[in-house]
């Protein structure tokens, strides 16, 4: 695999492009955990999606990893998926944090990484990109506004 400035901009422009894939997940997402955690997510719109995947992209040093993560995940597939669940678990997990951002965002990323990839399974999926969807889906969902605990400022600041 070669990345140079090209491919990494082709990548984010594919991102953009799988907003009416990603976009619907991250809502479904966070419609889920609206119930799980008893409390309200706001929805994401495609636009805010886009704002977003340009964001991440801006970041060159954030840039090349995840067009990295991403074509390697669009690549991966194994014969009959289990033995090699691993390797797109691990890429995916990772891609989902790298997006979400820092810690506590980069953990909470890759955990909603599982939950969205326990329930996305599409049937034309392979073994990596039903994991590329889950990563996006998991680590934008994670990295944009509309969470109350992140509206303010922690209550837990030390002046």
């Amino acid at each position: 695999m070669r990345l140079t400035p090209d491919a990494v901009e082709a990548e984010r422009d594919q991102l953009r492009e799988r907003a009416g894939v990603v976009v619907p997940l991250i809502n479904d997402l966070r419609a889920d955990f609206t119930e799980i955690f008893e409390t309200d997510v706001d929805r994401v719109s495609a636009a805010r999606y886009r704002e977003e995947v340009d964001a991440v992209f801006a970041d060159g040093d954030l840039a090349v990893n995840v067009a990295a993560l991403v074509r390697l995940l669009r690549e991966v597939d194994v014969e009959g998926d289990y033995p090699g669940f691993v390797v797109d678990e691990l890429l995916g997990r990772r891609l989902a944090g790298m997006i979400a951002g820092g810690q506590p965002l980069h953990l909470l990323g890759e955990a909603a990484f599982h939950y969205a990839d326990v329930t996305h399974h599409p049937d034309d999926a392979t073994a990596g990109t039903d994991d590329l969807d889950a990563a996006l889906a998991a680590g934008f969902q994670t990295r944009l506004p509309g969470w109350d605990w992140t509206e303010g400022p922690s209550p837990f600041s030390v002046q």
